[in-house]
């Protein structure tokens, strides 16, 4: 007995229960069972309509993510939706919860639609990089407004039940009650009105005007606001079919368009995203049922950007915070700056204004480090210097509360000397933000080596409730981001050594995908912080080699966007670069210097040598077991370093690319300038040769 989905039936109307928890995915067990009971329901007699339904918290989330690259069994969604087409009864979907992809073109082949206030609904195909395949985009436009049915589909973006219902896509939502008995009091009425049954595919696109211009303009805009992703072009060429050609013709257009999307590279690695920002929880010795610490209240030490931002996350979580600087001028800056914030998204109208004060509320300056003593959790974000952080944490094992968890914000110092400051290294973990941290989604948690597992699993259970995506980091210097963006970073100044300006390195990695050029974001971060961190490398490390280019914009002030001028100029209040002729004349200077000739650098040349040097330290880090896997890797870039989603990561990229093509190239990297500072990763020259895959 296929058990997917339940049949009853109701006071003459047929109820078909989807059950396949937890969001009714479209399986092959379901699938099956939908046809089932729609013949079921067709060949009764005493049946006068049908209802399709899930529960209240779920009508159908699409396709089964379990079920991905297996073999789709018949029948296949669209039969179930020929099936649909074909009933002689009134067919209604009461939706509760969401109906999203393939559950949506299940509910969009019924005749009528009902849902419980607040449901939503989309077509989120194209974030995994494809287009709805079983009649979306043939149909949605046939029901709500042309322009409206393509932002849905383009931007992947969902609608609650009032926008649906005001844009035809419902025909009613239930207010209180069972949805169920709702939906079979709906059906009957529409029985006993004798209402006509409405079969979307034979409805006309809702498109005034002409469509070859409508298309025109909307094929240019699309272009414009999904660079380099090729689905949301593939859609609006569907949409346009279901304005100029029959149902099946497009339909057949659409399934065309499907399949050729689902193996592109692009779609493989949006697909490789979303697979791996699940598979960051996993920490193979840490049991999912590891008991987790109570973490009710928190204390951030240092009121600049970071601890702003960082106290922002826990006041938009709902938690309370103390922000604590050692003087009043500080703290005063520090909560301006988190009242500025604020009030600019109130500005925008994506916040309330009583919400800002509701969160303004959560976040209490104190003067007075003693002020920390009741938090659960105490993250320091001050000053990137050792002492400073172990100085502070000796405080700190002083004045938290037994249990409380010790946490360091640092970006690339060693967590394990900063724990060894305290007499309880057990409850010092490293959660490395990132800038602006009230925005970005990526949190690094450092695991120090003597970190407690239950340590462990709060700080990752922390990181979901305050919106972010953990990702576990082990201990070295930069933890995975920062380390591999040094490599990255050195290579993009060794290119200006040789001939390329800031703006063309810049310019070619944006126009691969990167959402900032190295130089852009240098100076957007702050062109001292990474001038502090070479300092201490050419102690440190005096085998690594920078240019000194850098050094030298930093020995003049330029600082980035704080001063106004860094690798480039920026105007009163603006964060726009302009190209700077003192820049190019210093660059110029420094190659007379070092009696180097300037030499004409393509393009692709830039690319291969910043991604590449991604690639092969993250193949380092892998061998290594700072990360757990390289999905994680990729998530750390995806989520925090502005990589295109569309490559799918450093370390998947590479392997679009081929990785014995990639140690090729760091071959012939190798005997060009600095070639000493190419050293391929012994993981990556194994897998090159093996045949195999970073991610297995």
């Amino acid at each position: 007995m296929n058990e997917a989905a339940q049949y009853s039936v109701r006071d003459g109307i047929a109820v078909i229960t989807m059950n396949n928890p937890p969001v009714n995915g479209l399986n092959n067990a379901l699938r099956k069972a939908l046809m089932e009971h729609l013949k079921q329901a067709e060949a009764d007699a005493a049946v006068k309509a049908v209802v399709i339904i899930g529960s209240a918290k779920a009508f159908c989330g699409g396709a089964d993510i379990r079920e991905f690259g297996k073999p789709r069994e018949k029948p296949d969604l669209p039969d179930v939706n020929d099936q649909q087409d074909a009933m002689q009864k009134p067919l209604v979907a009461a939706i509760g919860g969401f109906a999203l992809g393939g559950g949506l073109e299940l509910a969009l082949a019924c005749h009528y639609r009902i849902a419980l206030p607040k449901a939503q609904l989309g077509l989120p195909e194209v974030k995994l990089g494809s287009l709805p395949g079983s009649g979306g985009t043939q149909r949605l436009p046939r029901i709500i407004p042309m322009a409206d049915a393509v932002r849905m589909m383009t931007t992947g973006s969902s609608i609650d039940s009032e926008r649906a219902l005001q844009l035809g896509l419902l025909d009613e939502i239930v207010q209180g009650g069972d949805l169920a008995e709702a939906a079979v009091t709906y059906a009957n009425k529409l029985v006993a009105e004798r209402r006509p049954l409405r079969r979307i595919r034979d409805m006309p696109a809702k498109l005034d005007g002409d469509a070859k211009a409508f298309f025109a303009r909307l094929r240019e805009q699309v272009a414009k606001d999904t660079r380099g992703y090729p689905a949301p072009l593939e859609i609006v060429a569907c949409a346009q079919a279901a304005a100029t050609r029959p149902f099946d013709e497009g339909r057949k257009l659409e399934r065309e368009r499907f399949a050729h999307l689902v193996n592109t590279d692009e779609s493989r690695a949006l697909r490789h995203a979303f697979f791996s920002e699940r598979q960051t929880a996993k920490i193979p010795d840490v049991a999912e049922d590891t008991a987790t610490r109570e973490l009710r209240k928190a204390a951030i030490v240092g009121a600049g950007t970071m601890g702003g931002g960082i106290a922002m996350s826990f006041a938009n979580a709902g938690i309370p915070v103390t922000l604590v600087d050692m003087t009043q001028d500080a703290l005063d800056k520090g909560i301006q700056k988190i009242k500025s914030n604020y009030a600019a998204t109130v500005s925008k109208g994506r916040l309330k204004q009583e919400e800002m004060d509701k969160r303004m509320g959560l976040i209490k300056p104190v003067a007075d480090l003693e002020a920390v003593k009741d938090a659960d959790i105490i993250i320091e974000a001050v000053f990137e210097r050792m002492d400073v952080k172990q100085e502070l944490f000796k405080k700190l094992d002083a004045i938290a509360k037994p249990g409380a968890i010790l946490a360091t914000n640092t970006s690339t110092l060693d967590v394990n000397q900063i724990a060894q400051a305290t007499k309880r290294p057990q409850d010092v973990v490293g959660t490395h933000f990132f800038s602006p941290a009230n925005v970005m989604r990526l949190l690094e948690v450092v695991r120090g080596e003597k970190t407690g597992k239950d340590v462990l699993a709060s700080t990752m259970k922390l990181g979901k409730s305050l919106k972010k995506l953990p990702v576990v980091s082990g201990v070295c210097d930069g933890f995975i981001g920062n380390r591999m963006l040094e490599k990255y970073g050195q290579q993009a100044m060794f290119l200006l050594d040789e001939g390329a300006s800031p703006q063309q390195v810049d310019g070619a990695l944006t126009k691969w995908g990167m959402a900032m050029g190295p130089f852009a974001m240098y100076d957007m971060a702050g062109q001292d912080i990474g001038w502090e961190i070479r300092k201490r490398r050419y102690q440190e490390r005096p085998d690594f080699v920078y240019s000194k280019i850098a050094d030298l914009v930093c020995e003049q002030g330029r600082f980035g966007q704080k001063t106004g001028k860094g690798f480039y100029r920026y105007g009163p209040g603006s964060r726009i670069p302009v190209v700077d002729p003192e820049i190019d004349q210093l660059i110029a200077d420094y190659r007379t210097k070092l009696g180097i000739k300037a030499r004409a650098i393509p393009d692709e040349e830039i690319i291969e040598r910043c991604i590449y040097a991604l690639v092969n330290e993250g193949a380092y880090i892998l061998e290594e077991g700072i990360a757990l896997r390289a999905s994680d890797i990729d998530m750390v870039y995806l989520t925090g370093y502005g990589f295109p989603p569309y490559r799918g990561g450093p370390m998947f990229y590479a392997e679009t690319v081929g990785l014995n093509n990639v140690l090729a190239a760091i071959r012939r990297f190798q005997k060009g300038y600095q070639g000493a500072q190419w050293k391929p990763a012994p993981l990556l020259v194994k897998l090159a040769k093996e045949g195999r895959r970073f991610n297995g």
